[in-house]
């Protein structure tokens, strides 16, 4: 009978899922009003209800409302449910481990947290839940601190507004690996009905012992921690006098623990744009709080020129991805790239450790497939090894924790492109206050030279060569757009394109069916975990690359090119973004 019962809840259409979700005791009168709204447009209706909310390796990620494909309580607890269950399976000592669990400045954040807490706390599970907004990374470092089994962070990270998300992480504070993520993933799709999760109520919480709250004892050993991200304090002690930088959280969680730890190595002449210092979950002064879009910067620009700033450096909402604008020979500001950024460190970290006589002989930087070949070229210059790992910056947290328990290479640096840093192994996952800190210490170094970060860009292309890069984003919205998107990539496999801008493919990496076949058809293994990733190799060492957005209805192309100059690098990526629109068509 009650096999009878789900087979039918799970058959159910989106309409009858609208009709329960409005007839249900369970709803707010907030909620409730907003359902009603949703009623008078067919259309948004159905988006909201015509599918439960994607949970994948990331988590998952939406726009906040009611409905099964949003983000509200109710997909909160349905998500937790299915941790809490998938927690259940581990012995008790472990599962009393408990949760870690941290939020940003979104709207709803600090209830969704609270709510995940309750909802574990009906499995018998303790959280460390923290006092108010923290970064991403120090949620990662949490989960290390506190020994806890799993994390939570609320986030939709770099998204507009009205989104939020929730990212779960593991024992080792990266990210689910597939293997751990795919088996919850399994336990939150089984929750049938997320109205129906039962919570601890709030009084029962006061006496449960069950949800501690933490804050200040973590925040002190980050601090700690992020010393070591400083290589050289003498340059700093020299020259944090000096240099000139201008930092803005967008509103999100970054203000805090960035002040303090630029503070902490020895920098005294940054100011924080005081307009985005405010924590804000409308994010009021930018259209989009995402630090690789040149309009998030427009505040810090005009501070920049007041302040003669040597460098204007941006954190996302929840402080895990940095970008950076350097002044340019006529005063100007120009954003750089998240490779460029990515080059520029790792060419410092490498030369300094080189010259202090640090670098050890097994030393490794870690990339995405879909990050620049510069950082490879650098790489091999000093003999470190280069280890390319899927999107996702799980993947670099895991290649970490292998290095850490067979001891076969000494984690540097990883990186991805879309503005990932991690310095030190401490935290596992992207984290831009220790990017912060670097990044100002290799400011420092060619401010010493009387030269800019633009200028020290401008020597690692003249001395390794031009490369440029260029991602392509295509938003396809809605039960339409993901068929459009499954079509693309059919097409693509179907019919493997032989050129692009008439230069000849030669290499095709499928890391769907984890081969990559040569110009003569040969086929070799690609060992890496299976991901809906293309990957073409081209005759005048071109790369591009098509992937599917894991967090959002976006499809991405990635264009990579080496020139020998700037200009020759441009043309050539102008040529290949024709070529790649018209597959987009």
């Amino acid at each position: 009978m009650v096999r009878k019962i789900l087979k039918e809840v799970r058959f159910m259409s989106w309409e009858q899922v609208y009709e329960q979700w409005i007839d249900s005791d369970k709803l707010d009168e907030k909620m409730r009003k907003e359902l009603q709204d949703l009623g008078k447009d067919r259309e948004l209706k159905k988006d909201a209800f015509y599918k439960q909310l994607e949970f994948g390796t990331a988590g998952m990620r939406g726009v906040l409302g009611p409905g099964v494909n949003r983000m509200n309580i109710f997909t909160i607890r349905q998500a937790t449910e299915g941790l809490a269950r998938f927690m259940d399976t581990q012995d008790p000592e472990t599962k009393r481990r408990g949760v870690a669990i941290a939020y940003d400045s979104r709207h709803m954040s600090p209830e969704f947290a609270m709510e995940a807490a309750k909802t574990l706390a009906k499995h018998d599970i303790p959280s460390f839940v923290f006092e108010s907004l923290r970064p991403t990374p120090e949620l990662s470092f949490a989960v290390r601190f506190e020994n806890a089994f799993t994390g939570i962070m609320i986030t939709a990270s770099h998204n507009p507004a009205e989104y939020n998300g929730y990212k779960v992480y593991g024992e080792d504070g990266g990210q689910m690996p597939p293997e751990d993520a795919d088996a919850l993933t399994k336990f939150v799709r089984d929750v049938e009905n997320p109205l129906e999760v039962e919570v601890l109520s709030d009084d029962e919480v006061k006496h449960s012992g069950l949800i501690n709250i933490i804050g200040d004892e973590v925040d002190s050993e980050y601090l700690r921690k992020i010393k070591s991200v400083t290589i050289n304090q003498e340059l700093i002690n020299e020259m944090g006098k000096e240099l000139k930088l201008v930092y803005t959280p967008l509103h999100g969680t970054g203000k805090m623990l960035g002040e303090k730890a630029l503070k902490q190595a020895g920098f005294e002449k940054f100011v924080l744009v005081p307009e985005q210092a405010i924590a804000d979950p409308n994010f009021s002064t930018v259209k989009s709080p995402n630090p690789e879009e040149h309009s998030a910067f427009e505040y810090a620009i005009k501070l920049g020129e007041q302040e003669g700033a040597d460098l204007l450096i941006a954190t996302d909402p929840d402080a895990d991805r940095l970008g950076a604008a350097v002044r340019l020979p006529d005063g100007r500001y120009e954003v750089l790239t998240g490779n460029q950024i990515g080059a520029i460190m790792i060419r410092y970290i490498l030369e300094a450790h080189k010259q202090a006589g640090t670098l050890p002989d097994n030393a490794v930087v870690l990339k995405s497939i879909v990050s620049s070949e510069l950082a490879t070229t650098i790489a091999d210059a000093y003999n470190v090894k280069m280890v390319d790992v899927l999107t996702g910056f799980k993947f670099i947290a895991e290649k970490i924790q292998q290095y850490e328990d067979d001891h076969s290479q000494t984690f540097m640096f990883g990186f991805e492109e879309s503005y990932g840093y991690l310095i030190k192994s401490f935290v596992r996952d992207k984290d831009a206050i220790q990017a912060l800190v670097l990044l100002a210490e290799v400011a420092a170094y060619y401010k010493k030279q009387g030269k800019t970060l633009y200028d020290g860009l401008q020597d690692i292309f003249e001395e390794y060569g031009y490369y440029a890069e260029k991602t392509i984003s295509v938003t396809l919205s809605g039960a339409e757009g993901a068929e459009q998107i499954k079509t693309i990539m059919g097409n693509l496999r179907n019919e493997a394109p032989k050129a692009f801008a008439d230069v000849a493919v030669t290499m095709t990496e499928d890391f769907k069916t984890s081969k990559s076949i040569d110009a003569n058809g040969d086929e070799t293994a690609i060992d890496m975990p299976a991901s809906d990733v293309l990957k073409y190799t081209l005759a005048d060492e071109t790369w591009i690359a098509v992937r599917p957005s894991g967090t959002e209805p976006k499809i991405k192309f990635y264009i990579g090119v080496k020139g020998d100059s700037h200009d020759a690098a441009a043309e050539k990526i102008a040529a290949y973004e024709e070529a790649i629109r018209k597959i987009a068509e």
